[in-house]
């Protein structure tokens, strides 16, 4: 189980009341609100191996090279993130709880937690549940080994369980075609802009037709309109410069650097004394207690 760790903690700060506090009375939302989901995802799914990755960078370089309105909207000053006052040293507290526990939170210098899940994702041996909020990650579902992604949009108590099969009903599309999809579409939550003219139905038909966006570009180049829809041909010319850079900013890493690093899910705590100091600095008791009883069961 791969954790898209800060696509959760903003779940549960948003989630929770920042009236729930440490003894100090500093919020604690995110992180009380975290850990009870890993609770519910291990207890509802019992996975053998469990990673909570983490951005070392939320706006890679190399993709603000390729569009460079990736993300732009999010950014508060310089390159930092746009992050609410009360969260930022939750995180810190995250990073804290996770090492005590010995869940491996991995990070590579340069990539975002999406590419740290679809490196893993590439490397794991057998099946993979990714937890996520992000349909970005829905690229990397794959039927045959099985991948699959557990979407939090209703919440981690009412997940829905992605598949080729749902991203094919929910989007006309077959099921391993979400990337290009998604760049033909945008997504203005990333600063994606999309073709423009190019909605949902027209994306989707492409997609079926062509297969690929690669296969959409050669068809382009060979100057024929057969396979088109009614004026898609001249919205991707028009869009050609985009279509060659958007793939780089949509399509997830599988190669980002990662150090070894044992997923085996934790019987008990790395460090339980630290961990006991945690729990009693920032009232923790009662999340972390329900996430210990399931692993170690």
């Amino acid at each position: 189980m791969l954790l898209d760790t800060p696509s959760l903690y903003f779940r549960a700060f948003y989630g929770i009341p920042e009236t729930i506090t440490a003894p100090d009375g500093m919020p604690v939302n995110a992180v009380r609100g975290l850990i009870d989901m890993m609770a519910t995802l291990v207890r509802g799914h019992s996975p053998t191996g469990l990673a909570a990755t983490m951005d070392a960078d939320w706006r890679p370089a190399f993709r603000v090279a390729a569009l460079p309105s990736y993300k732009a909207h999010r950014v508060a000053h310089g390159d930092v993130e746009e992050v609410p006052e009360a969260l930022v040293p939750q995180i810190a507290v995250i990073e804290q709880v996770l090492d005590a526990l010995g869940i491996p939170r991995p990070q590579s210098p340069g990539y975002e937690a999406d590419d740290v899940i679809g490196t893993l994702t590439y490397q794991a041996p057998g099946a993979v549940d990714i937890v996520t909020g992000d349909r970005d990650l829905f690229q990397l579902v794959d039927d045959a080994r099985p991948v699959r992604v557990l979407y939090t949009a209703r919440g981690v108590r009412n997940l829905q369980l992605v598949d080729e099969a749902w991203v094919s009903a929910k989007y006309g599309i077959p099921g391993r075609g979400y990337a290009d999809f998604a760049t033909l579409r945008g997504d203005p939550s990333d600063g994606l802009p999309g073709v423009p003219g190019v909605g949902e139905k027209t994306a989707a038909a492409l997609v079926t037709r062509f297969g690929s966006l690669a296969a959409m570009l050669e068809a382009l180049d060979g100057g024929g309109a057969e396979g088109f829809p009614a004026g898609a041909r001249n919205k991707l010319a028009a869009a050609r410069d985009y279509l060659e850079a958007a793939p780089v900013v949509v399509k997830v890493a599988h190669d980002a650097p990662l150090p070894d690093a044992d997923l085996t899910l934790p019987a008990k705590p790395r460090d339980p004394e630290a961990l006991v100091a945690l729990a009693d600095r920032y009232g923790l008791d009662g999340p972390l207690n329900r996430l210990l009883d399931v692993l170690n069961r």
